[in-house]
């Protein structure tokens, strides 16, 4: 008996990392992203969590967000006509130098770099408009203009 209430406990837990790995999957741009919160979610004090993390997908938390965050801006390196600092924000990350020591880190290049060697010549990328417009970079705020009747609020 007890041995399967082991199984079922493992079971849970692996559960629980999901969901959390889940909401970091959904929520990876949000540069406020609290792994405090994250933690909550799998039912994980903040440091238990990083060791179960670690334990069952081989990289801590705060690495797997790191990398979800750096191939997503690969893809728009390669694909959007932004800039690396409008990148790096779309992202999640509000420092550009952190994010170009880490985007070199995990790739070998700078964004810089990356992009001239992905990017051919001549080659058509989507305007930074529609890009910012699909990432959700437009975002409301103050002075932000309201969309129906283009007042500020």
């Amino acid at each position: 008996m007890s041995v399967l209430r082991g199984s079922i406990e493992a079971v849970d837990r692996m559960r629980q990392l999901r969901l959390a790995k889940d909401a970091m999957d959904r929520d990876w741009a949000d540069p406020d992203l609290d792994l405090d919160a994250v933690a909550a979610h799998a039912g994980y004090s903040r440091y238990h969590f990083i060791r179960a993390f670690r334990a069952a997908y081989g990289e801590t938390p705060g690495q797997y967000l790191t990398h979800r965050r750096i191939e997503r801006a690969e893809d728009l390196l390669r694909t959007a006509n932004l800039t690396v600092t409008e990148i790096c924000h779309l992202v999640g990350f509000s420092s550009v130098g952190t994010f170009s020591a880490r985007f070199k880190a995990w790739t070998g290049l700078t964004p810089s770099e990356y992009r001239s060697k992905h990017v051919a010549r001549g080659a058509a990328l989507i305007p930074g408009c529609y890009a910012m417009l699909w990432a959700g970079g437009f975002r409301s705020g103050p002075g932000a203009r309201d969309r129906n009747s283009g007042e500020a609020p």
